[in-house]
């Protein structure tokens, strides 16, 4: 089975990751990492750049498990990106990052978070940073 981080470079993307990798170790389960962006702008802020992907890759190499680092930007938003992966691996656990929005935040954008919690089939681990 395969435990599968959705990425984005923010604090709550890096708890959700330092999370996959002490799962994956204490699990013995392969670890794919997936960093998502619709693309169209060079600002989206959950998109890792050339710096924080080698940092990334360089991470899940010293860990010493089986991972794998994803990054897409063709089209799909990060939810469908997301939920293709979990029907084609076979995930057994999807940890997300969660960051604090407001009521009207998240009434007017949207929540990533919410999509992914009530779509997918597998279990979800949601984190949040250290304060």
């Amino acid at each position: 089975m395969t435990i599968l981080v959705a990425y984005a470079p923010r604090p709550e993307g890096q708890a959700a990751l330092d999370k996959g990798i002490e799962i994956a170790k204490r699990r013995k389960e392969r670890l794919v990492v997936v960093n998502a962006s619709a693309g169209g702008s060079k600002d989206d802020p959950s998109f890792s750049d050339v710096q924080d992907f080698e940092r990334v890759q360089k991470l899940l190499a010293d860990a010493g498990i089986d991972a794998e680092l994803k990054q897409f930007v063709r089209g799909k938003g990060a939810v469908e990106e997301i939920e293709n992966l979990v029907e084609s691996l076979q995930v057994s656990l999807l940890i997300i990052g969660l960051r604090k929005r407001s009521a009207v935040g998240k009434l007017i954008m949207g929540s990533v978070a919410q999509e992914l919690l009530l779509s997918v089939p597998c279990p979800v681990l949601a984190v949040k940073s250290a304060p």
